[in-house]
């Protein structure tokens, strides 16, 4: 490993120490005494800026036909509170998309995790055309942490197939919030990376005097490319205090086609997701309870062995919010539930060998945030997140080596965790704002016994497994310490330390047999490697150091630009490394040193270094009433990871660029979209990982809305540009081989990208 990263590694590895541990566990003694009765000072009366937790605020008076979007948690006329955080110095190190930018999604996309890409540091891993895996700022998959409606989702599948953010369409997105930074303890535990918040149907309310108010919005679509089509619809049923809400859509899409012409195989789905919310809203209090479900009948996998063939999902969750004389209570709750198999979808896969699963999720989380004095919020929380996973490959009839038993891949397993808080934030004076938390999580994690299809191609594997404790205890200490600088209306700069911490997944560490096929059915990276698991693996702890700095006019209105570097220094980073049992190397001899084809690895801990930068602007060209108003924006990410050792980590994404010029004149809108992506070059000699070149893409868009009629025109890839995904993983099923079961994948080919696709949308609203 070079001087500098180690250098570097050392002096996050310090920086966080001091600062976001040591100096953490003074808070308690630092926070002022306190306050039964904090009241709410006037800005402009005082020398500090005041604190509050959602001041009662007017309502707009809407027209009668239209239902507005309601406050967090309205508060009751006259009642003393004490007063409103405002999101725009209580929310570090985090980035809102556009409330339209999930329905916009929508016209060329059915995968949510797509919606990602438009986030400072963010990229998406290739999987089924709705399931991509999140990642921003080099860190993916359950390295982040995704809540749709506050529900933590696990994995409940061994590749992965049904992430959290599959389970909503993009139209149904309201608002997805992602803190990119470093985000601080009273957002969650039990991640390292990046915290991504998605809601979908919020509550919507009507003055008193309009009555029940109804609105409804229906659109349909279609792609060329794959031929996708398919419907979004939101219905909402509201009068002053309560609103009733829909929100779902279907699609359906087939095979989509290469830049060169090519068919790209095992790539079509069908899908379908739906929930109903109901809100109250009385006396300074937000009641919501939410149902929901999905239900995918198909979804092809180009970079995994195995394809979806049964997917479905059915949740419940709630949330309160209060505001009271003390401050503001929050509490939600939930459960999930999924039923998962995967197969094969002829023709591109033919075979018969069904692998299931039943996972089931639940949890509670409840924070208090209570005004200290006019200057100081104190947050204190709890949540709770269980998990259950059961995971079984039923024999196949008439195959020696896939009978006669049911293969137990995962027998009853558990994994929960209890999660507490204390954060402390202080406004210093006009300019400076401090957040200081410490964090606890304790997780616990515990499988029952396995078995394999026979004793002879599985036995060694399952006796040496149940022959140890399966039982394990992970507990975490984490803490963020973040500082604001604002000198100006045309300028802020932030600066965060955080240590996290991430235990395994069950699959990680439970994952159990070293069959070469068996452990081809494990893995979310779509690299055609087999994976085993680790009973032996530590959680891995992240140091990361994280500055922003801001730029924009004094309105913000006309130009910004943000400057982000970071830095990572990850302790026992869960990588893997080549497997060295007996039945890997009986199954591929040069195993531990092939430097191409697939090959068979174990997850280990490895300390790992991940370092980059973002940049983010936009410019307002014109804004005239005859042209309109013209807006360029612009987005660059570069970030890179090797472990200590010196390999390359897997699935960095290279450095690219979002450049699109945006105009907008009265119901008209139009964007031209160029977006550049440069060659991967360092790629992660374990798992021999593919390069991929450098490529240009032009996307257009335009839309016209009148009345209550919009009409949306769009074309992805303009120049039908043919080219490479560089996290598509490794294509198994368009390039074959001849081999021992008639055909195989053959190893090199990367994925290639969709070509050229019109799409088209029409909505009504009323």
């Amino acid at each position: 490993m070079s001087c500098t990263s180690i250098t570097l590694r050392r002096s996050i590895l310090a920086a966080s120490t001091m600062l976001a541990s040591p100096a953490l566990l003074g808070t308690a003694s630092l926070l002022p005494p306190f306050a039964t009765s904090a009241l709410a000072q006037s800005r402009a009366q005082e020398q500090l800026p005041p604190v509050t937790v959602n001041s009662p605020q007017q309502r707009k008076r809407k027209p009668r036909g239209t239902a507005a979007a309601a406050p967090a948690a309205p508060a009751t006329p006259g009642k003393p509170v004490a007063a409103a955080i405002d999101n725009r110095t209580s929310v570090p190190a985090s980035t809102t998309l556009p409330p339209t930018a999930g329905f916009d999604r929508g016209l060329s996309s059915s995968d949510s995790a797509s919606l990602v890409t438009d986030l400072p540091g963010g990229a998406a891993w290739g999987a089924g055309g709705i399931s991509s895996l999140p990642a921003i700022n080099g860190f993916g998959a359950d390295r982040l942490q995704v809540a749709i409606n506050s529900m933590l989702i696990s994995p409940a599948c061994p590749n992965e197939m049904n992430p959290p953010l599959s389970f909503v369409n993009p139209a149904m997105i309201a608002k997805m919030k992602a803190y990119v930074g470093v985000g601080p303890v009273s957002v969650g535990g039990d991640y390292i990376g990046s915290r991504i918040d998605v809601t979908t149907a919020p509550p919507a309310f009507v003055p008193e005097q309009a009555g029940w108010v109804t609105s409804t919005q229906l659109s349909s679509y279609f792609r060329s490319n794959g031929n996708a089509y398919g419907v979004d619809a939101t219905a909402t049923m509201a009068n002053h205090d309560t609103s009733i809400t829909y929100t779902g859509g279907w699609v359906r899409a087939g095979d989509y086609k290469a830049g060169d012409g090519s068919t790209v195989k095992s790539t079509l789905y069908e899908t379908q997701n739906h929930a109903i919310s109901i809100s109250k809203q009385t006396f300074g209090n937000l009641f919501t309870f939410q149902v929901g479900g999905q239900f995918i009948p198909y979804q092809g996998y180009v970079n995994q062995y195995m394809d979806m063939v049964y997917n479905r999902g059915l949740y419940a969750n709630g949330r309160y919010e209060g505001v009271f004389d003390w401050g503001k209570f929050e509490a939600t709750a939930f459960v999930h539930q999924i039923r998962h198999t995967m197969g094969f979808i002829a023709p591109d896969k033919v075979s018969d060998m069904p692998m299931d699963t039943k996972g089931f999720d639940a949890g509670y989380s409840v924070k208090a945030t209570v005004a200290l004095s006019g200057h100081d919020l104190l947050r204190i929380g709890n949540e709770l997140a269980l998990n259950r996973l059961n995971d079984w490959w039923s024999p196949v009839a008439g195959s020696m080596m896939m009978a006669p038993n049911t293969f137990i891949n995962i027998n009853g397993g558990t994994r929960d965790r209890l999660g507490t808080f204390v954060e402390w934030e202080r406004h210093w004076d006009r300019q400076w704002t401090s957040i200081i938390g410490l964090r606890n999580d304790v997780v616990w994690m515990n499988t029952g016994n396995v078995q394999g299809y026979n004793d002879m191609d599985y036995g060694a594997d399952a006796a040496a497994f149940n022959a140890v404790n399966h039982a394990r205890t992970d507990v975490h200490f984490d803490g963020s310490a973040l500082i604001r600088y604002e000198p100006d209306d045309m300028s802020q700069y932030e600066l965060g330390f955080a240590r996290k911490t991430r235990s395994p997944n069950l699959y990680e560490r439970y994952a159990w047999s070293t069959n070469a096929m068996a452990m081809q059915m494990i893995g979310w990276f779509g690299d055609g490697n087999g994976y085993v698991g680790n009973l032996d693996l530590k959680p891995e702890k992240a140091h990361t150091v994280s500055f922003t700095a801001g730029w924009h006019d004094p309105a913000q209105r006309i130009w910004d630009v943000k400057v982000t570097p970071y830095a990572s220094y990850v302790q026992d980073y869960i990588d893997v490394d080549r497997c060295a049992s007996a039945s890997c190397l009986a199954s591929n001899p040069a195993n531990l040193t092939a430097n191409t084809g697939f090959v068979y690895l174990q997850f280990a801990n490895h300390d790992a270094t991940l370092y980059g930068i973002n940049v983010e602007g936009r410019l307002t060209v014109w804004d005239n009433p005859v042209y309109g108003q013209g807006q360029f924006r612009g987005l660059i990410g570069y970030v890179r990871g090797q472990r200590s050792d010196g390999v390359d980590l897997y699935h960095m994404m290279p450095i690219n660029a979002k450049l699109a010029l945006d105009h907008r004149l009265g119901g008209w809108t139009n964007s031209v979209e160029l977006q550049l992506v440069g060659s991967k070059d360092q790629v992660n000699q374990v798992h021999n990982e593919l390069t991929t070149p450098a490529y240009a893409l032009v996307n257009l868009r335009t839309g016209y809305q009148w009345q209550h009629v919009r009409l949306d025109l769009g074309i992805d890839n303009l120049l039908n540009q043919n080219y490479y995904l560089p996290l598509g993983g490794a294509d198994l099923v368009d390039y074959k081989v001849v081999s021992m079961m008639g055909t195989s994948p053959a190893y090199g080919y990367n994925v290639r990208g969709p070509g050229r696709s019109f799409n088209a949308r029409l909505g009504v609203s009323f």
